[in-house]
């Protein structure tokens, strides 16, 4: 009935970085190693507050 969504379809889009200071833990280059172990083709970033990760993301 429904659209079958494929594990390689499915992205990350609630993610905070170590520059989310109280909410999250994960460094960004070890963040972009595992979405890409994993298959993934994208995810995205949403600190609170802040766009300090951004230049690391990019």
């Amino acid at each position: 009935m429904g659209m079958e969504i494929k594990k390689e379809d499915f992205v990350h889009l609630h993610l905070h970085t170590e520059y989310s200071l109280l909410d999250g833990a994960c460094r960004i280059e070890r963040l972009l190693s595992h979405v890409k172990s994993i298959g993934q083709t994208a995810c995205a970033i949403t600190d609170h507050g802040v766009m300090y990760g951004c230049v690391d993301f990019f």
